[in-house]
């Protein structure tokens, strides 16, 4: 009698019933990459906006009017309005002063600016800045996180 050597077909499906359950609870947790990109685009924006307020400063103290309370700089092309040296938090200043790809837009909120993801939702990250208010306190943007019914960066 030939003795036979191999799995029988019921370790087999043992083998494949197992190998599913460890891909089924494991791999999300490997491929949750969506998260991690849109938090690497915040961050690419937050740096982007930083950058900016930082150069229009720099431009406005070579032009001398960083003690200002008001004032515009030429920067790349365009025309920044400028409170105390840095960007204001509106459409003529801080968003003349960035450069966004489409999936970003930016909105003056109360005496802020904010850059969010369009269609944001509660939850997403967003960029406040904050505009200097006097020429001893710079100009400053933080990574925030979208919040509210009807979301707004906080």
């Amino acid at each position: 009698m030939k003795k036979q050597a191999g799995f029988t077909l019921i370790e087999l499906v043992i083998v494949i019933i197992i190998l599913g359950i460890l891909a089924v609870t494991a791999a999300p947790k490997f491929l949750n990459l969506q998260d991690d990109a849109k938090k690497a685009a915040a961050n690419g924006v937050l740096a982007a906006v930083q950058s900016s307020a930082q150069l229009v400063y720099s431009r406005a103290a070579v032009d001398g009017i960083e003690a200002s309370t008001s004032g515009t700089v030429s920067v790349a092309g365009g025309t920044v309005a400028v409170a105390f040296g840095y960007p204001t938090a509106a459409d003529t200043g801080i968003k003349n002063a960035v450069t966004l790809d489409g999936s970003w837009e930016g909105k003056a909120q109360s005496t802020n600016y904010i850059f969010a993801p369009k269609n944001a939702k509660s939850g997403d990250n967003c960029v406040l800045y904050t505009a200097a208010a006097d020429k001893a306190t710079a100009a400053k943007a933080e990574l925030k996180s979208m919040s509210g019914a009807t979301p707004t960066c906080q």
